[in-house]
């Protein structure tokens, strides 16, 4: 690459209205989690043209906006990071939950971005970092030249965006060209098709924590059932969408259908009772103990002398496109209680009886 571009790139990544340098946060909209991002060329630099159209310096984000927006979750949750994308992503699966870590086939790909025109317009407005790495009008209007030969030509420029949280999403996304020139109906090579974009939309599925309750609460006996249910649940159908405005989207749905429970301990220690329905059997006194675990033995030889009691939900996963081929493993979360178990006590009266 030319020294003259690779300056040019620098300056455009680190001044332009339209690239911010830094990470961004979680944006909000309406329509849900805009994710999108800076170009390639901070991290590669831009190589030379192949047998496609391919551009000598990065495009903002076609809508005008800022090409840098990043939807994160940490702390108990995983991470759903995209940059330098358009997609959208919406519903109700993909705000506050937890993700079981699902990752992307392909951590990097082609996007559809700018018109022609647009693409023109929004390289011309870079003539100021030019200027700036005193390169002067010549250069610049030599620059623009590929951009001026697509006038009129049917056909939008793709741009690269990939996933941040991925650990091969960076060598992956450094690997593509900042831009290239595609003909209407075709998807170039590492082009996002819409099998892709649902798989982005499965990686943005979270599900609620479980919030376990148990009766007992504080402390269980041996043989004495331990009731075991989900409390605040809230929507058990999670939905997932991601959409390229104006080009194509995808949706996935994931529904509540069972709890598994895991007594901490081997099956000589605790029987489970399984039929727990989708989210467990609240105790009501009186009533039929059908979900939950009775322990057989005292917890004062475990560590801690308590057994860990982990509970997991279980959301299958549907594809609500029909046409779009490919099964998905459900979404499991877990969540694990410390179950103290004691000896239930008995005395000896003066009559000879037990109590």
């Amino acid at each position: 690459m030319k020294p003259l571009i690779a300056a040019l790139v620098a300056g455009l990544l680190a001044t332009s209205a339209g690239v911010h340098a830094t990470a961004a946060g979680v944006h909000t909209t309406g329509a849900g989690v805009r994710a999108t991002g800076a170009g390639p060329a901070a991290a590669a630099g831009v190589r030379g043209v192949s047998a496609a159209v391919r551009g000598k310096a990065p495009a903002r984000d076609p809508g005008g906006g800022s090409p840098e927006v990043t939807g994160t979750q940490k702390g108990r949750t995983s991470v759903i990071s995209l940059k330098n994308s358009r997609i959208v992503l919406s519903g109700n699966g993909v705000k506050a939950g937890r993700r079981d870590g699902y990752r992307l086939t392909s951590p990097c790909w082609y996007e559809p971005g700018p018109t022609p025109e647009e693409m023109l317009k929004q390289q011309s407005d870079s003539a100021t970092h030019f200027n700036r790495i005193k390169a002067g009008e010549e250069s610049f209007l030599r620059f623009l030249e590929q951009f001026k030969d697509k006038i009129g030509k049917p056909g939008r420029w793709w741009t690269p965006a990939y996933s941040e949280d991925d650990p091969r999403g960076i060598s992956c996304w450094t690997g593509l060209e900042m831009f290239i020139f595609v003909p209407p109906n075709t998807t170039p090579p590492q082009g996002i098709t819409v099998r892709e974009l649902t798989d982005i939309a499965r990686a943005a599925l979270t599900v609620p924590e479980p919030k376990v309750r148990l009766n007992p609460d504080a402390k269980s006996f041996v043989n004495l059932p331990t009731w075991v249910w989900l409390d605040g649940v809230g929507e058990t159908r999670r939905t997932a969408t991601a959409t390229i405005p104006g080009v194509m989207s995808a949706t996935v749905v994931a529904t509540l259908k069972s709890i598994d429970i895991d007594p901490g301990t081997s099956g000589d220690r605790a029987k489970v009772a399984e039929d727990c329905g989708a989210s467990g059997k609240p105790y009501v006194k009186g009533g039929t103990y059908t979900c939950g675990v009775s322990y057989l033995r005292a917890s004062l030889d475990q560590p801690r002398e308590v057994y860990q009691l982990t509970v997991t939900t279980v959301w299958p996963v549907e594809v609500a496109d029909p046409g779009v081929d490919v099964q998905y493993q459900p979404v499991r979360v877990g969540v694990t209680r410390d179950v103290p178990v004691g000896e239930v006590q008995s005395s000896v009266r003066d009559d000879g009886a037990t109590g």
